[in-house]
This record gives structure tokens, C-alpha cells and sequence, in this order.
């Protein structure tokens, strides 16, 4: 088995794009889909979050929501909204957001790739969130949200996407977040086998985002592999939906920290405890780190700018030297009380692309006692932590921009 694949997408008829394409599922909650979704018959919210067509409260995972989605899907198919393409293709898949661009390919990844770890992980999955994307991906018999890959710049595979590039694109939309997705088809047989071939050479793919989609897929195909007892290995259960860009190209932004209150702790105090592993500096205005084992604080209407001491910094651990593990460790639990962030209710998580102001509103108004800003952890720290089999702390990466749902989905027939 090849480590991708051009498989027959399924996508927006030509002019339905700016109709149908939406913000991945997990990106809002109900409330923010059905607002998105007014006026919008054909938006692909109505597929990845068909709660939103049922009455508020419904249980999300509940199953009359994948009923609906099934039934949103059918109605989009029916309607010929979505159409399937004529034959297997690589899509080329651009993504522009502000001065930043980034250019990957669209493909169907391997599922056995990911069982062995050639596909690496860097985070822990949730069951939950699994079976939720397993009973999405049943009821539709499609993968409609795309896992996001990532790989070491390859200038063959760069080469083949400038020349595919320069045509026409078959999509270009700016989505209501101005966020700008350009699509081209790659049909030719022969740049189709280079980028195979490319990809097969390389001996790693790295997941960026999407664990539990990838998750679910794998667990798809081992049930629908148990089940098919003229198994070949080509069958689509067998690959999951991908979207993937180059290292060099991905953007990571900062992925903040708020809490509830300083543990009991005055405010002086605190500032003394910190001052253990930190050098502790008032600043006049917000503290944007500028590098790592930098981090600012802010709270009572104060910036700070903290800089951890190279003593607290771990050799060879690539978990530990990451910014979000040396806050954790020096500072959040001991001090702060907070063990697991995973399940203490005390902290929050604030995504870079909401800015700083964000984390002063959030202390301004009472709701949280301290913010923290961190500087962005980077994609070769990412790549390190996958290739050591460990993974990252809860919120160590945001991903921006976001992948379109509904641009390309993958049928499983």
C-alpha cells in the first residue's frame, strides 16, 4: 500500500462552493453553528453539526443528530449540490489568510501507515470523541472532515504544486472568517505517480490536527476489514481523508493560559513563589513572548514579563523543553495547584488568533484571577515529541488557518 492515494472526491457543484464550505466541526459549538448556518440551506454545518436543524438541547451525540446528518447529506447528493468527480485525482489545496499562505495536497492517507506509527501522533485521544467521529463517518459512509498532515519539505512534491498552480483553480472562495481556499485538480497520471511516489519515499507523516477523525478512521477500518472477507488492502476504508502541507509552510500560533484564581495565594505572595523559577518584570504594555522560555502574565491590570531560568530547562526531554511543559512544571502546579489541565476547571485556553486583548477582558471582568501568553510552539518541536513516541502537554498547538469542511470529502464505497 501506497503511504497516500488520489481517490474520487466528492465536492461542492461548480458556483456551490461559497454555498457549502464551513469551519471544521470542532472549531464552534451549537449555539455558534446554528447562527452560522441561518440563511444557509446548503452550508456543511448541516452535515458535520446537524444538531443545529433539531431542537436546542438535543444531546449532540445522540442518534437522531447522525440521523439528520445522514439525511442533510442525502438531501445535498439528491439536490446535486455535491457532486462526485469523474475519477481519482490529487486536489491541490491553498490556503491564504492575511499575508500568511500555505499549499498542500489532498489525499487519502493510509490507515495501516497510521496503525504502525509512520503516520506519527503527538496527542492523547479521548474515547468519547472517538466514537463520535466513528457513528459520523457510519452514518454518512464518508469522511467529510480532514485530518491535517504534515511533512518535511520535499522540493519534488513543491515542484509538481507550483505547476499544478499556475493554472486556473477550479475553486477560489473567501469564507465569512476571510479566510481564502483556492482548489485545483491534479489529472494528470503522470504528476499523479510523481506525488505517490514522493510521498512513499518519505518515511514519516506527522499529524498536526485531527487525532480523533484519524482515530475513528483507523477503528472503521478494522471493523470493516473483520467484516469483508474478500479483503484486498485497496478498499476506501482502508485510507483516511488528508489534507497536507509542508513544514515549512505551516503556521502555529500561540495557545494561551487563563485561571480562575492564584490558589489562595495574595498577590505578593505569588509574585514571590514565581520569582523561584522566574525573573519577574513589570512591563507597561501587553507582553507578547518573542521567544521560548519567555511568558507574560498579566493580572490586577499588570503585565509582567517572566523569563524561565536556564537551570529549570531540561536537557534532552522534548515534552519538557517545550514552553507549555516549563509553565506547567514551574509554575502552574507548583504554585498554582493545578496538576492535570486536562480536567481542572480552574484553567482555560485562549487560542493566539484571539489576540492578547482577549486575556485582558478575561481578567478585567472577574471571570478569571491571571492570564499567561506563551510564545508559539514550533512545528520541529512538534515533529521531535512524534518521532520519540511521547506527546505533547493538552493545548500545546493552534493551528491557523482552519481547513474547509465540505471542500473534498472522501466516500468509503
Amino acid at each position: 500500500m501506497s503511504l497516500i492515494r488520489p481517490f474520487t472526491g466528492l465536492r461542492p457543484a461548480p458556483s456551490r462552493a461559497a454555498d457549502v464550505i464551513a469551519p471544521p466541526y470542532d472549531v464552534l459549538n451549537t449555539d455558534e453553528a446554528r447562527v452560522r448556518a441561518v440563511g444557509k440551506p446548503w452550508s456543511f454545518l448541516h452535515i458535520s453539526t446537524p444538531e443545529i436543524d433539531l431542537p436546542a438541547g438535543i444531546d449532540p451525540c445522540s442518534a437522531a443528530v447522525y440521523a439528520k446528518g445522514r439525511e442533510n447529506f442525502r438531501k445535498m447528493l439528491d439536490a446535486g449540490v455535491l457532486r462526485r468527480d469523474p475519477g481519482p485525482y490529487y486536489y491541490v489545496y491553498r490556503l491564504v489568510m492575511g499575508a500568511h499562505q500555505q499549499t498542500g495536497i489532498v489525499a487519502a492517507a493510509s490507515v495501516p501507515d497510521y496503525d504502525t506509527n509512520r503516520i506519527r501522533k503527538h496527542e492523547f485521544t479521548r474515547p468519547d470523541k472517538e466514537d463520535d467521529r466513528v457513528r459520523q463517518i457510519e452514518a454518512l459512509n464518508a469522511q467529510t472532515g480532514p485530518v491535517f498532515l504534515t511533512y518535511r519539505r520535499s522540493s519534488v512534491v513543491d515542484t509538481i504544486i507550483d505547476e499544478i498552480a499556475r493554472a486556473a483553480p477550479e475553486v477560489d472562495v473567501t469564507a465569512d472568517d476571510g479566510v481564502r481556499h483556492v482548489l485545483w485538480l491534479m489529472r494528470d497520471r503522470q504528476r499523479i505517480d510523481a506525488i505517490t511516489a514522493a510521498f512513499d519515499a518519505m518515511p514519516c507523516l506527522y499529524i498536526a490536527d485531527g487525532h480523533h477523525r484519524s482515530a475513528a478512521a483507523s477503528r472503521v477500518a478494522a471493523v470493516r476489514r473483520a467484516a469483508d472477507p474478500m479483503h484486498t488492502g485497496n478498499e476506501a476504508y482502508n485510507y483516511f481523508l488528508s489534507v497536507i502541507f509542508p513544514d515549512n509552510q505551516m503556521q502555529i500560533l500561540d495557545y494561551n493560559r487563563v485561571v480562575k484564581d492564584l490558589n489562595g495565594l495574595e498577590r505578593e505572595e505569588f509574585l514571590q513563589k514565581i520569582a523561584n523559577a522566574f525573573n519577574v518584570k513589570p512591563e507597561s504594555a501587553a507582553v507578547k513572548p518573542g521567544r521560548t522560555g519567555e511568558f507574560g502574565l498579566y493580572m490586577t491590570g499588570q503585565w509582567y514579563r517572566l523569563n524561565i531560568k536556564s537551570e529549570r530547562i531540561p536537557a534532552n526531554d522534548p515534552v519538557k523543553r517545550l514552553d507549555v511543559s516549563l509553565l506547567q512544571d514551574s509554575l502552574m502546579t507548583p504554585v498554582l495547584g493545578i496538576g492535570d489541565p486536562r480536567r481542572d476547571k480552574r484553567i482555560d485556553f485562549i487560542g493566539g488568533i484571539r489576540g492578547l486583548k482577549e486575556l485582558e477582558r478575561r481578567v478585567d471582568s472577574g471571570d478569571m484571577a491571571c492570564a499567561f501568553s506563551l510564545f508559539p510552539t514550533s512545528i520541529a518541536d512538534m515533529m521531535a515529541v512524534a518521532d520519540a513516541g511521547q506527546v505533547m502537554p493538552p493545548k500545546s498547538t493552534w493551528f491557523e488557518p482552519k481547513l474547509a469542511d465540505g471542500l473534498v470529502s472522501h466516500v468509503l464505497d
